[in-house]
């Protein structure tokens, strides 16, 4: 799908609101009334120049006329689909297809592509492998294409479940306005330079003089506080370096020369038809610390019968370049490529032939908005011909000028279902960028994708965890360790890591709370977490240092879990004991093979045999909200063991004691079962839930959380900090 208004993206609004004046469907617009044949000549030819908006208001009025026309709601879908309204495109294109499907085969396509480039890829497979499965036009390449189309939507969906490092932002009022802004350049690191018409109202070019509303270079310097520049920017002025802009032509895409003697920029004018005519001109800045009057290249970069735009100058090796886009015919690989040209300052500062950057970046589609990243060899640039997320995608390559390698599409959140053109690095050593993008979130006149914003692009910081696996007991390094990171919220696993050492590195991007697990043969296995989300955009690189401990299996290992607690005389624990059951049921979870007894006791008041029954129903209870929890009956025992085995005295010197008490009355677990082989967590990064339980541990929790006494509101609670698995 090739679209001539992106030859300079701005252009796209320009042309498409180059005679809104018309005020279709109102009652001061003459052309209402005109009988249905010259209304659809006027319709037609409105079209034919450009007129995309109006246009849709006349076939719209025809449509009322006649509602089953199958052409009238075609022409409706282009339009809608030239103004880049997605939705209304799709649903068009299906209603002219259901009613004229012999004369419009390929709507289905049209429509498959809308819906994909509203971010419906699931519909928009549908409707692809519809139209695969349907199609009997005559051009077979068409099938060929709809294969790249889905499997696009496949790699979209993909790249949404696994978004790249970056967050990418609107760059805000004092840069954007409800037209469209292109070829951001940053000014070092504190301002940016860009192209504007600067204006947020409906453009009416008959009441509007054109230097009002032709683009234009502007610039915006970077907001500052007290301590770092920040990434928004103050209000936008305008360039006077040079005479570079002209209230005749629309200018943009600017580029300076290494060293910055020179100053590339594009001219673009209207022609017939409202076809666009683009020149790549250039200026030196002279002796007298003055920009010389800017001339347009040579014919060999500005060809005569195509148009030539979006200039970036660049050193690559010893070699000055200079790349563009054009439409040119000859040793084209169809629509516009990305062109080269070698600076010769021997030879009076001529141009050597532009040549094709080949087919590894050039392809039967489009190809524009070249970027030389020279630090690191890669050519950036734009394609709606390779496989892509929707429309046009940044793309990046290895290599150049001539040769190239490593074609990567840069996925989200760089790339959008929408059009995104223009990727240009910060100079800085965060490698920020700037994109522009029609995406949801730009300012808009007419719908929400019709018109492109410069956004920002903010690389995240590098977060990373750093660990070693140790031994409890030893304390030394455990070797051939199993170590894995899952989303601790989702559980979902995000990287496994095999250390020969005990030693390990995950990368945890910022927004996240992440669970990081130990798992070795003969080994309960250590838990801990950490969370990313306090963490910023701005915020330099970091890396957390973590120990995860694991426990050697042995018969006489314990542990407990506290915090169950039970209302006087009731077997059923309170609400507030859900935090370390769950604990549990996790534990469960991730151990499929082993197996608890659950043991419940009393303080030593009342009869045995009562209390005997009491701690049985205590048991039970906590065995049935495991098994609510999916954890199967056949795996727990449930053992009622009344007032035997205190861990506190009941009494001190014949008189009563709360405290002992109110620690007696508790619920164990214990592991039963071959052990060496299994797959065991526990949970030492929640000590309050799932715990080691050696004397000097339970002792030190003791001390540091008194228990309430019988007298208080839970008189007889069940497991209490320092429980314990004999």
């Amino acid at each position: 799908m090739k679209r001539k208004f992106l030859i300079l993206s701005l252009l796209t609004v320009l042309i498409n609101f180059g005679t809104v004046s018309v005020k279709a469907g109102n009652k001061e617009d003459p052309a209402i009334n005109l009988p249905f044949a010259k209304k659809m000549k006027l319709a037609n030819g409105l079209y034919k120049v450009g007129s995309f908006y109006t246009a849709e208001q006349y076939y719209a009025q025809l449509k009322k006329e006649q509602p089953r026309n199958p052409y009238i709601t075609y022409m409706i879908a282009e339009c809608f689909r030239m103004t880049r309204d997605y939705p209304s495109a799709a649903d068009f294109y299906l209603e002219a297809y259901s009613l004229a499907p012999e004369m419009y085969p390929e709507a289905p396509f049209k429509e498959a592509q809308m819906r994909k480039q509203n971010g419906d890829y699931v519909r928009a497979i549908e409707r692809f492998e519809f139209f695969k499965n349907n199609y009997k036009g005559k051009n077979k390449k068409m099938k060929i294409f709809t294969t790249r189309e889905i499997d696009g939507c496949t790699m979209a969906i993909n790249s949404l479940n696994e978004p790249g490092r970056a967050f990418v932002k609107n760059a805000g009022p004092n840069i954007n306005t409800a037209y469209t802004e292109l070829s951001p350049l940053p000014l070092g690191d504190t301002a940016l330079l860009f192209s504007t018409m600067d204006q947020n109202k409906l453009i009416d070019p008959n009441m509007t003089k054109k230097k009002d509303y032709v683009a234009r270079f502007m610039w915006a310097p970077k907001e500052f506080d007290r301590t770092r520049v920040k990434d928004s920017f103050e209000v936008k002025m305008k360039f006077n370096d040079g005479k570079f802009n002209d209230g005749k032509y629309n200018v943009g895409n600017g580029s300076w020369s290494p060293g910055g003697k020179r100053f590339y920029f594009t001219k673009c004018l209207e022609e017939d038809s409202l076809k666009v005519k683009c020149i790549i001109y250039s200026s030196e800045f002279g002796k007298g610390g003055q920009w010389t009057t800017p001339k347009a290249l040579d014919m060999y970069i500005n060809d005569a019968e195509s148009s030539n735009t979006q200039p970036y100058c660049t050193m690559i090796g010893k070699k000055e370049v200079l790349f563009f886009a054009s439409n040119r015919k000859l040793q084209s690989a169809g629509g516009w490529d990305i062109w080269y040209s070698v600076y010769d300052s021997s030879r009076g500062g001529s141009y050597r032939r532009p040549q094709n950057c080949g087919k590894k970046i050039n392809t039967y589609g489009d190809e524009n908005t070249p970027f030389y990243d020279n630090k690191k060899g890669k050519l950036y640039f734009s394609s709606n011909g390779w496989k892509n997320l929707g429309g046009f995608d940044i793309f990046s390559a290895d290599g150049g000028p001539s040769r190239y390698t490593n074609l990567q599409n840069l996925g989200f959140p760089i790339n959008s279902s929408a059009d995104d053109l223009y990727y240009v690095q910060d100079p800085g050593a965060k490698d920020n960028a700037y994109v522009v993008s029609n995406r949801l979130g730009s300012y808009y006149v007419k719908n929400p994708t019709c018109c492109d914003d410069i956004y920002r692009v903010i690389k995240e910081p590098n977060f990373y965890v750093k660990g070693i696996v140790l031994d409890e007991s030893t304390n030394q390094p455990v070797s051939e360790t199993v170590i894995k990171m899952g989303d601790e919220i989702t559980q979902v696993l995000k990287d496994t890591f095999y250390s020969k050492n005990g030693n390990f590195m995950f990368y945890t991007p910022m927004g996240k709370n992440y669970s990081i697990t130990a798992d070795k043969s003969g080994y309960i296995s250590g838990r801990t977490t950490l969370s990313t989300t306090g963490k910023s955009v701005m915020d330099p690189d970091d890396t957390t240092m973590v120990t995860v401990y694991v426990h050697k299996i042995t018969n006489d290992f314990e542990y407990h879990v506290q915090n169950v607690y039970y209302n006087f005389d009731n077997g059923n624990f309170q609400p507030d004991s859900y935090g370390a059951l769950d604990s549990l049921v996790r534990f469960l979870t991730d151990n499929p093979s082993v197996s608890v007894e659950i043991r419940s006791y009393t303080d030593s008041k009342g009869e045995n045999v009562y209390n005997d029954e009491l701690s049985v129903k205590r048991a039970q209870a906590v065995m049935t909200y495991m098994q609510t929890k999916g954890i199967d009956r056949g795996r727990m025992i449930a053992r009622g063991e009344g007032n035997k085995n205190p861990i506190r005295p009941n009494t001190i010197a014949g008189k009563d004691n709360p405290t002992g008490r109110q620690y007696n009355r508790r619920t164990e677990f214990r592991i039963i079962g071959e052990l060496s082989e299994k797959h065991i967590i526990y949970d030492q990064n929640k000590p309050e839930y799932i715990d080691k339980s050696g004397n000097e541990s339970r002792n030190k929790n003791l001390n540091a959380d008194e228990p309430e006494s019988d007298d208080n509101a839970q008189p007889d609670s069940g497991v209490l900090p320092g429980s314990r698995v004999e």
